[in-house]
């Protein structure tokens, strides 16, 4: 079993950046593969990106590609998000998520087993 707990969110004007982290408990951090995910108020949960075990792959939802990068350091635990080029339309509260499915790359959140209490990213026009 893995804990997660996200950290970095806050308030940022538009084309601006903000780097989420999400901390991961637990000794086999790298047999899981992690993901982010985010919901607007009033909206459904949405992919955003994940990531392999290693970190050697990735995968993005077009609405973030090129401007959002995941990463991993399986020794520090930990999973972030760096995000640029920020757009209001990117607020919405983050977080991240955890699996252990043969197949690492996964965008339904009901596939995830794990899930962080999510940080709130808010962009200003």
């Amino acid at each position: 079993q893995v804990q997660l707990v996200e950290s970095g969110g806050g308030l940022v004007q538009a084309g601006g950046s903000l780097r989420l982290s999400c901390a991961a408990s637990g000794r086999t951090f790298s047999s899981y593969a992690m993901g982010w995910f985010r919901q607007a108020p009033g909206k459904e949960r949405k992919f955003v990106a994940a990531i392999s075990w290693s970190g050697g792959s990735t995968y993005y939802a077009d609405s973030v590609k090129g401007r959002f990068t995941i990463s991993r350091d399986n020794a520090k635990n930990m999973v972030y998000l760096q995000m640029n080029s920020l757009k209001p339309e990117d607020t919405a509260v983050y977080s991240c998520a955890a699996h252990q499915r043969r197949n690492w790359r996964l965008s339904e959140w009901s596939q995830y087993e794990y899930w962080g209490q999510g940080t709130q990213v808010t962009v200003s026009s």
